[in-house]
């Protein structure tokens, strides 16, 4: 079975060594898992609740969208997109914003660090919180929700968020589901063996303590970041101590056990930090040197990202567009058209008749094909009028239906043209059971 695995970059800065070695290698690592269905997305509205500089947002989102695909992220096999260009998750955030009790958001650490901190300082206690602070765990949970995420890899400061989307996610499912699971519950995953770097000082490397080394500077400019990495003062040819020693936690993420082993024994064995940061300085160039060209030539061509990042936001809302309907028809957010057309209509009436039911959105006019139980088979494309989505409806219940499977979901093509896309669904098998069931309820009647 396929697991769906997504994690998201918040765009507030430029990568570094540590983004790289902490999120970025395992994710693409995981993502080419066969039995990974893997979603990628820079967390840009999630930006703008830590950043108020429009510049900076902007630049980011180009360098951490340039980093994935120059570190080997096969944007044709993951689902890679920006948040910003998937409506659906704005509208998903105020659906669970309405089902999501305030004590559980008092609850968020983030917004309990604010108040504490303002207590403290006599403050207000709400002084300077947004309310985009404040709902920042909705948005994740919309985020996570939205793709029915089985997987949610995390740093632990972020395990109380998909904790948070589970529970959001479970009484919506309670209270609209009707016996249905509409969202299924995400599984947090903490991966034990990624690396936390060290930064220049020791501490965690990070923007805010300015200890970092840039992942595509040059290769200038990572010497003389190695070069300012805090050592001991133990002279060449004093043995050094690996097991306290920043540099060596560096070089053990990026090198081999075999290169580890021999690192260690040549600092017992007295090198001098001056060669051990030169040996460190080269294992890093010899991983990032081929990455780094590729993103310099992507930052370059920034329509060429551009377009693999609508073409990415587009797969995800083939997925999004359609659950959104269905979540908007369960919380009683329906069209007054009841049915437009029946698909027995005419004819001898079906066991389980079908009706296709149209509507109007911003970007045009769509229809819905539904079950005798209210199940949606199909989701139409957007249409500019009323009368082409009708003739749509038409040709589909005279023609020989053209199906084809795409991952979890499948399309109705006329003129080779998709018209229509199912449902996700679990299985391949509950995908072709699928398909079978709209063959009948569009298949003529005697």
């Amino acid at each position: 079975m396929t697991t769906r695995i997504l994690t998201g970059i918040t765009t507030t800065g430029t990568p570094h060594l540590g983004n790289y070695a902490g999120a970025i290698r395992p994710a693409i690592v995981a993502s080419r898992d066969p039995q990974a269905d893997s979603f990628y997305f820079l967390a840009d509205y999630h930006a703008l609740i830590k950043c108020d500089d429009p510049a900076r947002i902007q630049r980011s989102r180009l360098e951490i969208a340039a980093t994935w695909l120059a570190c080997g992220l096969d944007a044709d096999k993951a689902t890679f997109y920006r948040q910003s260009d998937i409506p659906e998750i704005p509208e998903l955030t105020w659906l669970l914003t309405c089902v999501s009790a305030k004590g559980l958001l008092n609850r968020a650490h983030a917004y309990k660090a604010s108040v504490d901190k303002n207590v403290e300082a006599g403050e207000d206690p709400d002084a300077g919180v947004t309310m985009g602070l404040y709902s920042y765990p909705v948005l994740m949970a919309a985020d996570i929700l939205m793709f029915n995420a089985h997987k949610v890899p995390v740093g632990r400061d972020q395990i109380q968020h998909v904790e948070m989307a589970r529970d959001i996610g479970q009484r919506f499912n309670h209270l609209f589901g009707n016996g249905k699971e509409l969202f299924t519950l995400p599984e947090v995953v903490i991966e034990e063996d990624v690396a936390t770097l060290p930064g220049l000082d020791g501490r965690k490397m990070s923007k805010s303590y300015d200890n970092t080394i840039p992942l595509f500077g040059s290769a200038k400019q990572l010497k003389d970041a190695v070069a300012r990495i805090v050592t001991d003062s133990r002279a060449p040819g004093e043995p050094k101590d690996p097991d306290n020693s920043h540099l060596f936690t560096l070089y053990q993420a990026f090198s081999t056990h075999e290169q580890q082993a021999a690192f260690r024994a040549e600092l017992l064995g007295g090198l001098a930090w001056g060669e051990a940061k030169q040996r460190l300085f080269e294992l890093l160039d010899n991983e990032l040197g081929e990455a780094r060209e590729r993103y310099h030539a992507l930052i370059t061509r920034p329509a060429d990202l551009e377009d693999i990042l609508l073409a990415g936001a587009a797969k995800a809302r083939r997925i999004a567009t359609p659950f959104l309907g269905e979540l908007r028809e369960a919380v009683g957010l329906r069209s007054f058209r009841e049915q437009v057309q029946v698909v027995t209509e005419g004819k001898k009436k079906a066991t389980k008749a079908a009706r296709f039911v149209s509507f109007r959105e911003d970007d045009g006019f769509r229809f819905r094909l539904l079950d005798a139980a209210g199940e949606q088979l199909l989701l139409s494309i957007s249409f500019a009028d009323g009368k082409a989505a009708g003739q749509v409806t038409k040709r589909l219940q005279a023609e020989e239906l053209d199906l084809h499977a795409e991952l979890n979901a499948f399309s109705v093509r006329l003129d080779g043209e998709a018209v229509a896309y199912s449902p996700e669904f679990s299985t391949d098998a509950e995908r072709d059971a699928a398909m079978q069931r709209l063959r009948e309820a569009l298949a003529p009647q005697e």
